[in-house]
């Protein structure tokens, strides 16, 4: 299909602005003294003007904190610590910041004012990062499209007219657009991976525990997980580096969390085998998503691997992660259904809702399949080493739609059929990425997903750099939002 580019604004030359640096260099100048955190931060508001009012990806901004923050450093003649050493880092509309707007993306939260840190944001900031933007995040996660009635829509910086994914698509716009050069986000369904997919970016589900979650009337759940989103998988291991560790009032948390993450993420390891799935066995998947990944997954066979064709039994994943949802959300929203229904979307409701209509055999079952779904996943694994599936099943679709309905003429029943390339993978446990694999018809980015064994991520981490590399496809710098006319 053809098409037409319009740039919105005339393209500039952006060699020397810092705000196209990458994460890395931009830590390195921070840990030289070439740069001082004021110099990103005045950087990144004058990218944000330019970009936010097209995208709309961090709807709130707390500029005044940050540089509230580094005076106090400088007054104190004390250096932000590793490893970010002062980077700017923007937080998920979903996790609190002490004294900055939270709304989780409801209008039941619309004029919320956090008066503590989740343990989340305190991590990246004892890791030296300071916090200057929320992004933007569907209603409380709900939905794999971001939008809300407190802040609108955010655009997909590739095509405007089209979805930037979620729940943690904010973020990933303004890490493809150079608003951020790093961002945290997280990961339930598919909430890191597919907005990393449809962005052009990296986007990385860790292990459940490997980064600190709280305070949350669900402490032990695993469903829902914290990671990073940036341009390079470097990036991604620098941004786990930060966020990654030991907290006790985080149960799943343990005081032997591995790492150093940037320092596997540049070192590209050539797999000696990989399993490759376009399905999973229980997804529907377009024919382009199909073809272009086919495609990059022949470029890493060429390259060398072995690639075996071959899935593990997930047969039971849907009602599992349904059930497993289902109960999570009614044990942490079911009051603000009591408090706030009219200002809930239906999608909330509905979630809340099934949680609530669960009884005990429902849940011995799923926890049950859960048990074999994961004992199936680490047998495979085993045999194979990695995993590589495409990361959704479109290409990014129209940002109207609420969620994707029908793919290649095949009707999905509910919001979160077209979810199952990530559930499918959350219900396991097992850290997954997605990294940049090439572009549709339309100019559209398609990503390539690879899991590994739980805990290993920093053999995750590099595989997908010998992936990045291979492939050759990801965003060597932020790129301008473009609207497109087909």
């Amino acid at each position: 299909m053809g098409f037409t580019i319009a740039i919105l604004w005339k393209v500039k030359a952006m060699s020397d602005e810092i705000w196209t640096l990458s994460a890395r260099e931009a830590v390195d100048h921070l840990d030289s003294g070439a740069f001082q955190s004021a110099d990103l931060l005045q950087a990144l508001s004058d990218r944000i003007e330019e970009v936010n009012p097209v995208v709309n990806a961090l709807p709130t901004l707390c500029f005044d904190r940050a540089h509230d923050i580094c005076e106090r450093m400088a007054r104190s003649g004390l250096k932000f610590p590793a490893p970010l050493f002062g980077l700017p880092v923007p937080i998920k509309d979903s996790y609190e910041v002490e004294g900055v707007r939270t709304t989780w993306g409801s209008l039941a939260f619309k004029d919320h004012i956090a008066d503590r840190s989740d343990y989340a944001v305190q991590a990246i900031e004892n890791a030296g990062g300071v916090v200057y933007a929320k992004s933007n995040t569907p209603e409380f996660e709900a939905g794999a499209n971001t939008f809300n009635e407190v802040f609108g829509r955010t655009l997909n910086p590739w095509n405007t007219s089209r979805s930037a994914a979620g729940s943690s698509g904010g973020a990933a716009a303004a890490v493809a657009t150079g608003a951020a050069f790093i961002a945290q986000g997280s990961d339930f369904a598919c909430s890191l991976r597919y907005p990393a997919s449809f962005c052009g970016i990296v986007g990385l589900r860790p292990t459940p525990g490997l980064v600190p979650q709280g305070p949350s009337r669900v402490p032990y759940q695993t469903l829902s997980v914290i990671g990073p989103l940036a341009r390079s998988v470097g990036d991604v291991g620098l941004g786990l580096d930060a966020m990654a560790g030991f907290d006790v009032r985080d149960p799943l948390t343990h005081p032997l969390t591995a790492g150093p993450y940037r320092e596997a993420a540049q070192q590209p390891r050539e797999p000696v085998r990989f399993a490759y799935t376009p399905d999973l066995g229980v997804a529907t998947v377009s024919g382009e998503v199909r073809d272009v990944v086919g495609a990059g997954v022949m470029r890493l066979a060429a390259a060398g691997s072995t690639v075996e064709a071959d899935t593990p039994d997930l047969s039971a994943c849907h009602d599992a992660f349904r059930v497993l949802r289902a109960f999570q959300f009614s044990a942490a929203r079911r009051h603000v259904l009591e408090l706030a229904r009219s200002d809930l979307k239906p999608e909330v409701v509905w979630n809340i809702e099934e949680g609530l209509k669960l009884t005990a055999v429902d849940l011995a079952r799923a926890e049950h399949d859960r048990s074999e779904l994961r004992k199936s996943m680490h047998a495979f694994l085993e045999e194979h080493e990695f995993l590589v599936t495409p990361t959704a099943p479109v290409a990014p679709n129209p940002v109207e739609e609420r969620f994707v309905n029908n793919i290649d003429g095949v009707e999905l029943e509910t919001y979160l059929d077209w979810l199952v390339l990530g559930y499918a993978i959350t219900v396991t446990g097992c850290p997954a990425i997605s990294v940049p694999c090439g572009f549709n018809g339309d100019g559209l980015p398609i990503g390539l997903q690879i899991v590994a064994r739980p805990h290993a991520e920093q053999e995750l981490l590099q595989m997908a750099a010998w992936c990045e590399q291979v492939l050759d496809v990801g965003m060597k710098a932020p790129i301008d939002p473009i609207a497109r006319d087909y």
